[in-house]
C-alpha cells in the first residue's frame, strides 16, 4: 500500500479515527484527574466528540470508498454519524450529574461511551460483512461494561451479564450467517455479493439462510420480537444514563447495518425475506405496545416502548426489494430514527431528573403532582409522550406519517393499518403518564441540575419545532443515499 493510498484510506474514516485516538489519550489523561473532578473528563470527551462532528461535516458530499471497498463514506453514513455523535453529546449531558449523584463517577465512563460511538460510526460506513461484525463488537463491548457500571448493585450486574450473554449469542448468529454468505458467494464485500447474485453464480438457498441468520443476530441488537427478551431487564438494571444512550445508539447502529446489508447486498432475496420482515415488524409493534400497558415502572415502560419503536422502524425495511422505493425506505427510517432519538433522550432526561438512589422515583405514581410542582418538566414529558404516540404537532407524528406512506407505496397497506392500530394501543400507556402528572396529587422531588434540564427542554422544543418545519430534515434524510463501489 502506497503512502497516497494510506492517506486516502485514513481520510475515509478520519472522524472515527480521531475519536478513537482522542479516547485513548483521554483514558491516560484521566489518570491524572483527581476523584471528584471527573467533570473535566466529561468536558474533554465532549470536545473530542465535537471535533469528530466538525470533521464529519467538513466531509459532506464527498462520497468515496477506502480499504479496498470495505468502508464507504456516503450520505447515509454522514447522516448517521451526525446522529451518533449528537447522541454521544446528549449521553454525556445526562450522565454528568447522574453518575456523581449515584456515586458511580469514574472517568472511564466517558471513554467507554466514546469507544461505543466509534463502533456505531464504523457500522454506518461498513461495506463488508467482516467490518460489520468488527463494528458491532466495538459498539457492544463498551455497552456491556457500562450496563454494569453501578456495581455492586445487583440489578446493574445482572443487566451487564444478561446483555453480554445475549450479545455474544446474537454475535454467534451473525458470524455463522457471514460464513454461509461467504460460502454461497465467495466474498464478504456487500457490492460483490450483489454482483455474484446478479450474474447467477451465487448459491441462493445457502445465501438466503445466511441472510436470515444475520437478520436474527441484528434483530437482537435492535430488540425486535422475538429477539427482545433481554431488553426490559437490561434497561431496568443499567444506570439510567447508560440506558438512555443505549436505547438510541445501539438501536440506530443495528438499523444502520440492516439497511446497508439488505439494500446493498440482498435486494434479490426480497421474495423470501419480505414476509419475514413483515411478520417481525408486526409482532414487534404489537407485543411491545401491549406488554407496556402492564408496566408500573417508568424504565420498564420505556423499554417496551423501545421494542415497539423497533417494529415501526422495521416497517421501512419491508419494501426494500423494490429498488424504486429504496430512497424512500432509507429516508423514512432515518427520519424516524431522529424523531425517536430526540424523544427518547428527552424522556430519559425527565426520568433521570426524578430518579433517586436505590431505584427510588421510578414508579409511575412518583410522577403524581409533577405538573403542579415542576410545570416545565411535566410539559416536556407530555410532549415526549405525545411524540411517542404519534400525535401532532410532534416529530413522532411526522416520522410515523412518512413510515406509513413508504409502506403503503410498497403495497403493504395491512402492515400500515397494524402500525396505526398499535399506535392507538400505545396511547393508553403514554397518556396514562400525562394523566398521572396533571391529574393526581403528589409531592415529587426532581433534580434541577442544568444539563439534565437543558436536555429535556431542548429536546421538547426540537420535537415540536422540527415537526412544524420538517422539510429541511426530510430533505437531509432524502439525500442520505446508499452508494456502492
Amino acid at each position: 500500500m502506497s503512502l497516497t493510498d494510506l492517506l486516502h484510506n485514513m481520510n475515509v474514516v478520519l472522524p472515527m479515527a480521531v475519536l478513537i485516538g482522542w479516547s485513548c489519550v483521554l483514558l491516560l489523561v484521566d489518570l491524572f484527574i483527581p476523584k471528584g473532578h471527573k467533570g473535566w473528563t466529561a468536558l474533554l470527551a465532549a470536545v473530542g466528540i465535537l471535533l469528530s462532528m466538525v470533521l464529519t461535516i467538513l466531509q459532506v458530499n464527498q462520497a468515496t470508498a477506502g480499504f479496498n471497498g470495505m468502508v464507504i463514506r456516503d450520505g447515509f453514513s454522514f447522516f448517521l454519524n451526525i446522529l451518533f455523535l449528537g447522541s454521544g453529546l446528549a449521553g454525556i449531558a445526562l450522565a454528568y450529574d447522574y453518575i456523581k449523584r449515584m456515586e458511580i463517577e469514574r472517568g472511564e465512563y466517558y471513554v467507554l461511551l466514546m469507544f461505543s460511538i466509534s463502533g456505531m460510526m464504523l457500522m454506518s460506513q461498513a461495506n463488508d460483512l467482516i467490518v460489520v461484525f468488527l463494528a458491532l463488537e466495538l459498539l457492544s463491548i463498551p455497552l456491556y461494561v457500562l450496563a454494569g457500571f453501578a456495581r455492586p448493585r445487583v440489578e446493574s450486574e445482572e443487566a451487564s451479564l444478561k446483555y453480554f450473554l445475549m450479545g455474544a449469542f446474537s454475535g454467534g448468529f451473525i458470524v455463522f450467517g457471514i460464513a454461509l454468505v461467504f460460502g454461497a458467494s465467495g466474498t464478504t464485500n456487500l457490492s460483490e455479493i450483489f454482483n455474484t447474485i446478479r450474474i447467477g453464480i451465487a448459491n441462493l438457498p445457502l445465501l438466503t439462510i445466511g441472510a436470515a441468520l444475520i437478520l436474527v443476530g441484528l434483530g437482537f441488537k435492535v430488540a425486535a420480537v422475538p429477539f427482545h427478551m433481554w431488553t426490559p431487564d437490561v434497561y431496568h438494571g443499567a444506570p439510567s444514563a447508560v440506558t438512555a444512550f443505549m436505547s438510541v445508539g445501539a438501536k440506530a447502529g443495528g438499523f444502520a447495518a440492516l439497511l446497508r446489508i439488505f439494500i446493498s447486498a440482498f435486494p434479490i432475496l426480497s421474495t423470501d425475506m419480505t414476509m419475514i420482515l413483515w411478520a417481525i415488524s408486526a409482532l414487534t409493534m404489537f407485543l411491545g405496545n401491549v406488554v407496556a400497558i402492564a408496566q408500573s415502572n417508568i424504565k420498564r415502560l420505556l423499554a417496551y416502548s423501545s421494542i415497539a419503536h423497533a417494529g415501526y422502524i422495521m416497517m421501512a425495511l419491508v419494501p426494500y426489494g423494490k429498488t424504486s422505493l429504496n430512497s424512500h425506505t432509507v429516508s423514512a427510517a432515518l427520519f424516524y430514527l431522529v424523531a425517536y432519538a430526540l424523544t427518547s433522550f428527552g424522556a430519559w432526561a425527565v426520568v433521570i431528573a426524578l430518579e433517586k438512589a436505590e431505584g427510588q422515583g421510578l414508579a409511575l405514581d412518583d410522577y403524581a403532582g409533577l405538573a403542579r410542582k415542576y410545570p416545565l418538566l411535566a410539559a416536556s414529558m407530555a410532549v415526549f409522550m405525545l411524540s411517542f404516540t404519534g400525535v401532532p404537532p410532534t416529530l413522532g407524528f411526522m416520522g410515523k406519517f412518512y413510515l406509513f406512506r413508504t409502506v403503503i407505496e410498497g403495497g403493504y397497506l395491512g402492515l400500515a393499518l397494524i402500525g396505526v392500530f398499535t399506535s392507538l394501543i400505545s396511547a393508553y400507556y403514554y397518556l396514562r403518564v400525562i394523566v398521572i402528572m396533571y391529574m393526581r396529587e403528589g409531592e415529587p422531588v426532581a433534580r434541577t441540575e442544568f444539563w439534565v434540564q437543558f436536555t429535556a427542554a431542548a429536546a421538547a422544543v426540537l420535537v415540536v419545532l422540527l415537526s412544524l418545519v420538517a422539510g429541511p430534515l426530510l430533505n437531509l434524510a432524502s439525500k442520505a443515499v446508499l452508494l456502492t463501489f
